[in-house]
């Protein structure tokens, strides 16, 4: 199987995944003709779309990537229907192509409906785990997208994160503000300032990684608890990861 990231718009990322056959999936198109060109440099043969949540940046490709392949199935969460998806899905579907099973997991906070699809060791979670961050919280609550990371955080450490947008910088750049004594968020910072000075993509990135760089991953750590001024013993572990979201919405 090969994993492709098509650069689109300002900062998105489309997945593909192809087989020996040539037969791909195209992962959150929010346009057409990067998918288009690569399709047809690669004599690719698209065979689905896999829609994560209904924001323009991840489904505004849809309707011209129809018009070329009508044959092709969308799947999507209910709040994509009027997007272009033919197939709503949700927690706990099963969605299978090129031989893969997806797994539907449902991870609302960046959106209400908001969906990840996960086939070991592909996970594409749109907008909701970012290398190094979290999606901001457009429609859900910070409990719900902890909740969410939580779900994920029980996937295989090999797990590869394939997330729709290159935000690492930005990411690794307020994890060393808040811990910036940590060597591997300071190693994690450096390596990515190394890759984008080259405007080289920063993913995917694995599970395993993200839990020691990703903060929003560590709202147990006493070092993060104590950075935050978060009295866990006396408020939930979701409110650490609010007070972090908070902070990084205003970095």
């Amino acid at each position: 199987m090969n994993l492709t990231s098509i650069p689109a718009l300002q900062d998105n990322y489309i997945w593909t995944l192809t087989d020996e056959q040539g037969r791909c999936l195209i992962v959150d198109p929010g346009e057409a003709q990067p998918v288009l060109d690569k399709i047809k440099a690669n004599r690719w043969q698209p065979v689905a779309i896999l829609l994560t949540h209904h924001h323009h940046d991840h489904v505004d490709g849809v309707a011209e990537l129809l018009k070329h392949y009508p044959e092709l199935e969308v799947y999507g969460p209910e709040e994509t229907q009027n997007k272009g998806a033919k197939k709503v899905v949700a927690e706990g579907d099963d969605v299978t192509l090129l031989g893969l099973t997806f797994r539907v997991i449902a991870t609302p906070g960046h959106t209400l409906g908001h969906i990840s699809y996960f086939s070991s060791p592909y996970l594409f979670c749109g907008d909701t785990m970012f290398s190094g961050g979290c999606g901001r919280l457009f429609e859900g609550t910070p409990q719900q997208m902890f909740e969410s990371f939580q779900k994920l955080n029980q996937l295989p450490a090999d797990t590869l994160i394939c997330c729709a947008h290159e935000y690492t910088l930005s990411n690794m750049k307020f994890a060393a503000a808040i811990l910036p004594h940590d060597p591997k968020i300071l190693a994690r910072y450096q390596e990515i300032k190394d890759l984008r000075a080259e405007n080289r993509i920063t993913l995917p990135t694995k599970l395993a990684l993200e839990r020691e760089i990703n903060l929003f991953l560590r709202t147990q750590d006493p070092d993060l608890q104590n950075a935050l001024g978060i009295n866990v013993s006396s408020a939930p572990l979701w409110q650490a990861f609010a007070n972090l979201r908070e902070k990084k919405d205003r970095f």
